[in-house]
């Protein structure tokens, strides 16, 4: 059964800056979800939106944001620093434990892209803050040499058509040593725009999430 749930904006400082991001919340959540966005993406990726709705369905709370100010956005180094990104969400996941609405929450990562390297960095360095990652058409290898330390249960999500991002995930899932998946979901490119694809990343996330941050739900 399909849950309810509220959306509302949230402002978070971090590193100097002031991060804008939503944060949706369930009637009763499960757990919490943070958003890692790729390149030149931000909280308002239809695809992310997408995925999240799925998993405030399920019962999971989501934290959309902005890992960049907008004028730091502009600046292609700030964008491709995964180092600085995920110093970004260490910082958010410190928000979350701290926020009245999902403290005492199991944490977990969603990165899509470049913001799946960033995710699984912030889950290296802080392992005992998150319970769980994902990653879509992620780019897990710009994470290689903290691979090893992941601890978090690691699900990999690439396109069967999405050749050259197969390879880098491949070679990330011999570096992980943490209970680990790799999916490949047939005839998706790297953005999962074909027919219900983008259906199946979300389903897949949900299961995932809900079976190491939550009880899993049917």
């Amino acid at each position: 059964m399909k849950q309810s749930f509220t959306m509302q904006p949230v402002v978070l400082a971090a590193d100097g800056v002031t991060l804008l991001g939503d944060l949706g919340l369930p009637e009763q959540p499960a757990g919490v979800v943070l958003f890692a966005h790729g390149s030149g993406s931000g909280r308002l990726s239809p695809r992310n939106r997408f995925v999240a709705r799925t998993l405030l369905e399920g019962g999971l709370a989501t934290l959309l944001l902005d890992l960049l100010e907008e004028r730091e956005a502009e600046d292609r180094r700030k964008v491709f620093d995964i180092d600085l990104l995920a110093d970004r969400l260490l910082a958010a996941a410190e928000w979350l434990s701290r926020n009245p609405a999902t403290q005492g929450l199991r944490l977990g990562y969603f990165g899509a892209s470049t913001g799946a390297g960033a995710a699984l960095q912030a889950a290296a360095r802080s392992p005992a803050s998150v319970a769980a990652v994902v990653s879509r058409g992620g780019r897990p290898d710009l994470a290689a040499p903290y691979l090893p330390q992941v601890t978090a249960p690691t699900l990999l999500i690439v396109g069967g058509e999405d050749v050259p991002v197969i390879q880098m995930n491949e070679e990330a899932l011999a570096l992980l040593t943490c209970p680990k998946k790799l999916v490949i979901v047939p005839g998706a490119t790297h953005l999962f725009e074909e027919p219900g694809t983008l259906e199946q990343v979300a389903d897949l996330a949900k299961r995932w999430f809900l079976k190491y941050l939550g009880e899993l739900s049917h």
